[in-house]
């Protein structure tokens, strides 16, 4: 006899109270658990290196933000969640995040960044740009070491406005407009 397997779909609370016995993160799509693989070594070298970047800039300008790395999740609809790889919050955001006992944010963060993978692009060009115009996240860069380039994105009227950098263009950003920070840079890392 054929057995079917069918796929357990979570509710949203579910997810939140989710645990394996794995060190995986899951981000919850349509109601499925869907495992985040470990990241390629570059992939971690340019989120260190970003986070490094992005938190002097914020110490710099003395801004009351934080810059947390993919560790935060972001609710994007009903039944989704999202890991990005790097978030800017506020402050009271953090302090949101001391009560959580998943912390999973419910109001957008300023700026989500997503490191593309090879493998993945389709997410993080189509699906995540959607999920975070939805919900409302103003600036959201897509991080490309495959096609060497940083796109940064600016919700404006609901729909995101891309402007693409390369090489040795300073990355323009409506969250840091003083950041001198260049394509080159970031991939390098």
């Amino acid at each position: 006899m054929l057995q079917t397997l069918t796929k357990k779909t979570y509710t949203f609370e579910e997810y939140l109270e989710y645990h394996d016995d794995s060190d995986l993160k899951y981000e919850l799509v349509n109601g499925e658990l869907i495992p985040m693989p470990p990241a390629s070594g570059l992939h971690a070298l340019i989120l260190v290196f970003m986070y490094n970047v992005l938190q002097a800039e914020i110490q710099r300008l003395k801004l009351n933000l934080t810059v947390m790395p993919g560790n935060i999740g972001v609710r994007t609809s009903f039944n989704k969640s999202r890991i990005p790889d790097l978030v800017i919050i506020t402050e009271s955001q953090r302090q949101e995040l001391r009560e959580m006992t998943s912390a999973v944010l419910k109001s957008p963060p300023l700026l989500a960044v997503e490191i593309v993978s090879p493998g993945n692009a389709i997410d993080d060009y189509r699906y995540k740009q959607a999920e975070y115009a939805v919900r409302e996240i103003p600036e959201y860069w897509i991080v490309d070491p495959v096609d060497s380039k940083v796109s940064v994105l600016q919700l404006v009227d609901g729909l995101y406005e891309t402007t693409e950098f390369t090489g040795d263009m300073a990355i323009k950003s409506a969250t840091f407009p003083e950041l001198a920070l260049t394509v080159a840079q970031i991939l390098t890392a």
